[in-house]
């Protein structure tokens, strides 16, 4: 089959790999209709990720048909037959452990084989994950003509054939990401929301706090096509960090009180305007010195008012640098974090689609056959062509 696959920092390929087998009864394998690029695939795809190697397959966003099901995923999930069109949650979760049955399936304890290498870097190890380096399991992703699904009786959701690929295939990811993260800032009535990053995981955070009932919602960006999609579909105030002081402006839109809930929807690789501390937070990061380009985070932190609460789903690596954790402790501020735990979300979301009451195609700006991978890692990378995001299409 045909995958897109890593060559090393900026170099991607679509090359011949071959075709994923059942290794478990659990297992199934499908046949990819859609798959997309994700704003985390770049920190892969950029060489910030330790253990993703060279050959390794990206894509942890797809969706598409069953072809195979092993005799225990058949036996335990009698519902999932060959044939059936589902999506993929990129969080693999077993069900069963002490996580999984707390709905936290990003943090699985048993889909991970190699837990031990994300010890190494982060302490304990999260769930694996499709196609996000080795210390996450190492498991192929979905960039592909097909891809292997492990715990097949938890993970594929069935999705009716009315409904098109791009209404459904970001309940992989992108979607319930940026509704959890609105979800973990327990949005009051009156509560102002700030958004760092206008990519489509902070479209999703933005369109979900104006849902869950916040007064005022203001998103950080500078690329303008993104600034503008952010108004129009999400009705949230955009703000260009590159044309003003955030920290400034956002306190005169809130009285001086800094937003109640803030989101960082951005991760590692952070920009801004400031000369000195993007070089400095670059060549640690390129040093290996340190593994993130924090400043969206910093910033987050610094403005958030007293007693509220920073929501963290942008991607991270390891460590990071000039954290400032004076403003966090003495200001009563409350941190919530994590991969999304796609699996409790999908049901809600999916009747929200279902229903019209969520349109999740508004995101989308290119169309692209997979054969084409490598251009459209390149102009999502650069934000050429008002790219927003890319449906790779096997």
């Amino acid at each position: 089959m045909k995958a897109v696959v890593w060559q090393g920092p900026s170099k991607v390929d679509v090359q011949e790999v071959p075709d994923p087998k059942l290794l478990n009864p659990r297992d199934a394998i499908i046949k990819v209709s859609s798959t997309a690029i994700c704003g985390s695939d770049l920190h892969l795809y950029d060489g910030y990720i330790p253990t993703f190697m060279p050959g390794d397959i990206f894509g942890h966003e797809f969706m598409g048909e069953v072809v195979e099901l092993g005799p225990e995923a058949r036996e335990r999930r009698p519902d999932l037959k060959v044939g059936d069109r589902v999506i993929v949650p990129f969080p693999i979760a077993c069900g069963a452990c002490t996580p999984c049955q707390r709905g936290l399936t990003s943090l699985c304890e048993n889909s991970n084989p190699n837990a031990g290498e994300a010890e190494k870097v982060m302490g304990h190890s999260p769930s694996g994950i499709f196609g996000y380096s080795h210390m996450l399991g190492g498991y192929p992703g979905g960039q592909a003509e097909y891809a292997r699904v492990p715990f097949a009786d938890v993970g594929p959701f069935k999705v009716d054939e009315d409904l098109s690929d791009d209404q459904v295939l970001f309940l992989t990811d992108v979607l319930p990401t940026g509704w959890m993260a609105a979800d973990m800032c327990d949005i009051q009535s009156g509560d102002v929301v700030a958004v760092w990053g206008a990519g489509p995981v902070g479209q999703f955070a933005c369109l979900a706090a104006q849902i869950m009932g916040a007064a005022k919602v203001i998103v950080i960006d500078r690329v303008p096509e993104r600034l503008a999609m952010a108004a129009e579909h999400t009705g949230a105030h955009p703000l260009n960090y590159e044309n003003t002081s955030v920290l400034k402006e956002l306190r005169e839109l809130t009285a001086g009180r800094g937003p109640d809930r803030v989101i960082d929807a951005v991760g590692m690789e952070a920009h801004t305007d400031v000369t000195a501390i993007h070089a400095y937070d670059k060549t640690k990061q390129v040093a290996k010195l340190s593994t993130e380009r924090p400043h969206a985070l910093r910033e987050a932190i610094l403005s958030v008012a007293n007693g509220g609460t920073v929501s963290i789903v942008g991607v991270y690596g390891g460590l990071v640098d000039k954290f400032p954790i004076g403003s966090l402790m003495n200001r009563s501020v409350t941190v919530r974090t994590g991969q999304a735990h796609v699996h409790r979300y999908l049901p809600d979301l999916y009747r929200r689609i279902r229903s019209g009451e969520i349109d999740p195609t508004f995101i989308i700006s290119h169309h692209l056959p997979l054969a084409d991978a490598a251009h459209g890692f390149d102009i999502f990378k650069h934000k050429e062509q008002e790219c927003t995001k890319v449906v790779l299409k096997p």
